[in-house]
């Protein structure tokens, strides 16, 4: 398929060398003969390249069936109703059985969004349909998409890889925030935009002020890991602390 468009032979060469460069589990090396690296950096774009056929095939005969929202390899399938759904997974499994791929069975399921009992998981948020109440006592159910918990945990270790290692005790509280606003401003720009999330988002707002404190107190030699919080607080809000929330 990249051959299609490609005919450079150095990328070509370079595509499959990296297709069979092999990977370690538990300090074993392995051979692979087929597949793209799991996680690595050119596994989207191979992703994206091997599957609009899946696209294509959809667009043409199956746009009926219900919505295809894919990135690299993962997807979801809107449908209006459970047959829709039920032909949607039986199609998927026809489609990608040619690419002779698979669903992964552990992280895909069917759901049903009304009545905010259930939500998913897609590219780092939880969209789940959310009650709100109307003028007259009426009530509409509101698609809103919000921070997933794997997401939260991620953003929370990232602040603590910031503020954790001990030789960054030498840094001034300036250091610290210019470390740690480029890492806000980015999910802020990405998670901020549904005000549904703002909740979420000041729950990691609160963290990096305890991770700051933390790493104060220790800078000054403090028993009380947790003390001056607001004297903390008031030290990275002149030295520029963005927030996720507000």
């Amino acid at each position: 398929m990249v051959e299609q468009r490609i005919s450079d032979r150095r990328v070509l060469k370079l595509i499959r060398q990296w297709l069979k460069a092999g990977f370690v589990e538990d300090d074993q090396f392995h051979k692979t003969e087929i597949g793209s690296p799991q996680g690595g950096v050119i596994s989207p774009l191979l992703a994206n390249i091997y599957l609009n056929y899946l696209d294509t095939i959809w667009e043409k005969k199956f746009t009926e069936t219900g919505t295809l929202v894919r990135y690299a390899d993962d997807l979801v399938i809107l449908c209006k109703t459970k047959e829709q759904a039920r032909r949607a997974i039986d199609v998927l499994k026809a489609v990608l059985g040619k690419l002779e791929l698979e669903i992964n069975k552990e992280k895909s399921k069917v759901i049903h969004l009304w009545g905010a009992e259930e939500g998913f998981d897609f590219l780092g948020m939880h969209h789940r349909k959310i009650p709100k109440k109307l003028k007259g006592s009426r009530e509409v159910h509101v698609l809103r998409s919000y921070p997933s918990r794997k997401a939260m945990k991620r953003m929370r270790a990232r602040v603590k890889e910031v503020t954790e290692p001990r030789s960054r005790l030498y840094w001034t509280m300036n250091q610290m925030i210019q470390e740690l606003n480029p890492k806000i401003q980015g999910w802020r720009n990405y998670y901020g935009f549904d005000v549904f999330a703002t909740k979420f988002l000041n729950k990691i707002d609160w963290y990096i002020r305890k991770r700051l404190t933390l790493y104060w107190n220790k800078k000054r030699n403090r028993s009380h890991k947790q003390s001056q919080s607001r004297q903390a607080a008031a030290m990275a809000e002149r030295a520029g602390l963005k927030k996720l929330a507000g």
